[in-house]
């Protein structure tokens, strides 16, 4: 996992490191720079499966446009040195002689923008040994489109763990699933495999979900792992949708949907617990969002093929608060209990969800992000001092510490 993320000159965020854990929470005003954090993790991820051009970077959730939107173009500069022609990137796990990582610098032109960014400098590194490393001097006659580390990752040995880093972050991806996606009546424009980026194929993903739990007989002593940890989410996920007796998916042919809905071959369905019998049958299309991004969540938290390095851009989408705080905080000790390593970066603007954060936990993590005076990103760690330890003990919660600005990440004119 990334311990250590660090971005410069990249859109608002001009020189920024963050330390990661396993679940990290970003919150802060619109436009402070959250959703920028997450597009420089997919930009380096880009990077990281050898180049990085605009089907690429769609591809991973990140908004495309000019050179001139992704590098930090700031007036006032440190001592009168000229804004750099580059970006830098870089994630770590690990430190020192322990450590390894990946990081690049990009550019483009800004005047005559290429399709293709131009690496420049690149290093994948496994403690004091280099796995791939470039310079203009010393690998001139290298393609710059084209990645270093994405060509020498097929020499290393499978398990090694400078390569399962590498493609931890390659496979990294920004979901900001979208209502008539979910809902199964639009298509989505980056479609993945367990789940699309806006939420497609949901259907298909929860149904694959509830059969990973392996046989309904089965005793919980003869379950693997996984398929504990996938009947512990399921049945959670279950919980918080109070109205729901079950959930799974059906044929779009065999559910009751209006002719003018436009559906996927399969639909979520729900039967409502409330309902008589016969006609307690709910699709998709009929049911709440809130309860379409319950699934979303488990199917990103269990699924075997879900990504091990993941974001949700706006996590609080559409949630009643009560059950945000609900859905955080089972999707937290979904992600840490899990039996494969999982990491997740998520932003947020409903401050309830702060309330189901484990923060006692070191690998759950609350960070501010806010534009300074200069309009430069800020990240800073939320930490539990003996302050704010004193107020909690006067019954003053974390979303209610936010709002009144005692954590930061608000807004200067609010």
């Amino acid at each position: 996992m990334i311990t250590s993320l660090t971005i410069a000159h990249f859109k608002s965020l001009e020189n920024v490191t963050v330390p990661l854990g396993q679940v990290n929470v970003f919150i802060g005003p619109n436009g402070g720079g959250k959703s920028n954090l997450l597009e420089a993790l997919g930009v380096l991820s880009a990077a990281a499966s050898g180049r990085v051009d605009d089907s690429v970077l769609l591809a991973r959730g990140v908004r495309t446009g000019l050179p001139s939107l992704y590098k930090s173009a700031f007036p006032s500069r440190p001592e009168g040195r000229r804004q750099p022609a580059h970006i830098f990137l870089g994630a770590q796990q690990g430190e020192g002689g322990e450590g390894l990582g990946y990081e690049v610098t990009l550019n483009n032109p800004l005047k005559s923008p290429e399709p293709d960014w131009r690496y420049k400098h690149e290093k994948w590194f496994v403690g004091d040994k280099s796995l791939a490393s470039r310079s203009p001097r010393s690998n001139p006659s290298l393609n710059p489109a084209m990645g270093l580390a994405a060509l020498r990752a097929v020499e290393q040995p499978a398990g090694t763990a400078g390569l399962d880093f590498l493609e931890d972050l390659r496979n990294y991806v920004i979901y900001t699933p979208t209502t008539p996606v979910m809902r199964g009546i639009a298509p989505d424009s980056q479609p993945q495999t367990p789940l699309g980026l806006s939420g497609g194929r949901l259907a298909d993903a929860v149904q694959e979900l509830l059969r990973q739990r392996g046989a309904p007989t089965a005793d919980q002593e003869d379950l693997t792992g996984l398929q504990r940890h996938s009947r512990r989410v399921t049945e959670e996920a279950l919980s918080l949708i109070d109205w729901a007796a079950a959930y799974g998916s059906a044929a779009s042919s065999q559910m009751a949907l209006s002719p003018a809905a436009a559906t996927s071959p399969r639909v979520v369905r729900f039967r409502d617990r409330y309902m008589l019998e016969g006609r307690n049958t709910l699709s998709g299309y009929d049911a709440s969002e809130g309860a379409l991004y319950v699934l979303v969540l488990a199917v990103l938290a269990a699924h075997r093929e879900a990504p091990a390095l993941l974001a949700v851009d706006n996590a609080d989408h559409g949630l009643n608060p009560r059950l945000l705080r609900g859905l955080i905080r089972h999707w937290c000790g979904w992600l840490l209990d899990d039996p494969r390593p999982r990491q997740a970066l998520l932003t947020m603007h409903n401050p309830l969800a702060l309330d189901g954060l484990p923060l006692q936990n070191d690998r759950v993590r609350l960070f501010t992000v806010s534009r300074n005076s200069d309009g430069r990103t800020e990240v800073q760690r939320v930490r539990i001092d003996e302050r704010l330890m004193a107020m909690a003990d006067q019954g003053w919660t974390l979303s209610r510490l936010w709002v009144a600005g005692y954590l930061g990440g608000v807004s200067r004119d609010l």
